[in-house]
């Protein structure tokens, strides 16, 4: 796995942490942690398949 996807899925599941305990708090802040969430985890996606495309490039050369 892309060392930039383990980055982003750490965000990502830290972000989620940070929206639930605001939440929790009643802080609208959240939404704000959730956006970034979603962000980080389309960052995610893109660094996995990226990863994956260079390596099938690669065996195939």
């Amino acid at each position: 796995m892309p060392r930039l996807a383990l980055y982003t899925l750490a965000v990502c599941i830290l972000s989620v942490a940070a929206a639930v305990v605001s939440f929790a708090e009643g802080s609208w802040l959240g939404i704000v942690w959730v956006l970034l969430a979603g962000l980080s985890s389309n960052m995610a996606w893109y660094y996995l398949r990226r990863g994956k495309a260079a390596r099938s490039r690669s065996v195939s050369d």
